[in-house]
């Protein structure tokens, strides 16, 4: 809920990694290109084009909303002249060699080592693995490769590291058609190479598996331990408020044993896939330190499209062991107060019942008076009716 994750880092991040790629001809460069791409670039401007983030935070419980503009507004005009030149990040070439880096409904012409070749891609990704590639020579009978990026998503690495993994095994491989007869491949470097001579019309088909993948970090990032992330292709989820009732989501719990599915909706955030199962919202128990657990509808939607409907509860990364729930904590006088102050925004933070680990634990909400120093200030409840109070504690 903290980070900040500026959009003009995605960007950065993207370049980085192209640089990388056009260096060392390695599609691991690539994949972490996409996911930036896909998930924490693209989530710093509206569907709309018409509103931008500066940060990029991966939980929230009401405070962020985008911009339509900011006093220092490095990441409107970053954003607007980036998506310019997405697809500069399509293809490559080296000798004889094509590389096909995404897979993005396009035509394109490439001119090398005097050959000239056009190229026309059909997919529906990242809802859909099945990509359909014609290709045009000038002349027949040319000889080249094509390289298709193999990404570690459709194999058994999220990222070229160990900073994640994926929970759950999945056996699909990709399959590989020239000329509707299945290609025997090997991945190198990433890559699954085609060398041949080719004609025009000539049709590649590559189908990548999309099932819905369950992440967990590494240990050693602590706000992740006994959490869990989704992903399904390239886009990673959040669970978000409008879509789950009651509208919380840090007191979810999605345990490993539960079953997710799938679906298409067109009418949905401009057409998306969404993650759908059950879950359990938990609340604080009646004894300390238990939790009561109901089981509800859960669903998720691609982390670029989250912040459309409104201030609320989000978060990307889900409870799955209930040590990570923060629970729901029952009714106080507080908690069910209005809540005022003299100065400042999100005084909410005060009777949201949410802890935190330290005085100097910003993970969580929390109020100020800030910039204000050496004055004199006040917080201040409303109770529903008069009401008697024996203890009052302030952290």
């Amino acid at each position: 809920m903290s980070a900040y994750n500026e959009t003009c880092a995605a960007i950065g991040n993207v370049y980085w990694n192209h640089r990388l790629f056009l260096l060392h001809g390695e599609a691991k460069y690539m994949d972490v290109l996409e996911r930036t791409l896909y998930n924490g670039l693209i989530s710093g401007v509206s569907l709309d084009g018409k509103l931008f983030f500066y940060p990029n935070p991966l939980a929230a419980v009401g405070q962020h909303a985008r911009s339509p503009w900011f006093g220092c507004a490095c990441c409107p005009g970053n954003v607007t002249r980036f998506i310019a030149s997405v697809p500069g990040y399509v293809y490559a070439y080296q000798d004889d060699k094509i590389f096909i880096n995404l897979y993005i409904s396009n035509q394109a012409t490439i001119e090398f080592e005097n050959k000239s070749v056009k190229i026309e891609q059909e997919t529906n990704s990242p809802w859909d693995g099945a990509v359909k590639i014609k290709i045009h020579p000038s002349t027949n009978n040319q000889s080249f490769s094509i390289l298709l990026r193999i990404p570690g998503w459709a194999q058994k690495q999220p990222i070229p590291s160990d900073l994640y993994h994926f929970l759950n095994v999945n056996n699909e491989s990709p399959v590989l058609k020239v000329n509707d007869n299945l290609a025997n491949f090997q991945i190198k470097d990433g890559y699954a190479e085609i060398k041949r001579k080719w004609n025009d019309n000539d049709a590649i088909e590559l189908e990548l598996p999309l099932p819905i993948r369950r992440i967990i970090a590494h240990d050693s990032v602590a706000t992740d331990r006994g959490r869990v992330a989704l992903q399904r292709g390239p886009i990673v989820y959040c669970a978000e408020w409008p879509d789950n009732p009651e509208g919380h989501i840090l007191n979810l719990l999605l345990p490993d044993s539960v079953s997710l599915t799938s679906e298409f909706r067109a009418d949905w955030l401009n057409g998306v896939a969404v993650i759908q199962g059950k879950i359990f919202a938990c609340k604080a128990g009646n004894e300390e330190n238990s939790l009561e657990k109901t089981e509800q509808d859960f669903m998720a939607i691609p982390y670029y499209a989250w912040a459309h409907r409104g201030k609320g509860a989000m978060a990307v990364w889900l409870a799955r062991e209930e040590s990570a729930v923060q629970a729901l904590g029952r009714p106080t006088i507080a908690s069910e107060s209005h809540v005022s102050a003299s100065f400042g925004k999100n005084p909410e933070a005060i009777h949201d019942q949410m802890m935190p680990q330290s005085s100097g634990d910003q993970e969580l909400p929390f109020y100020h008076w800030w910039p204000h120093k050496g004055t004199t200030e006040w917080v201040q409840y409303d109770f529903k009716q008069p009401e008697e109070v024996s203890t009052v504690e302030v952290y």
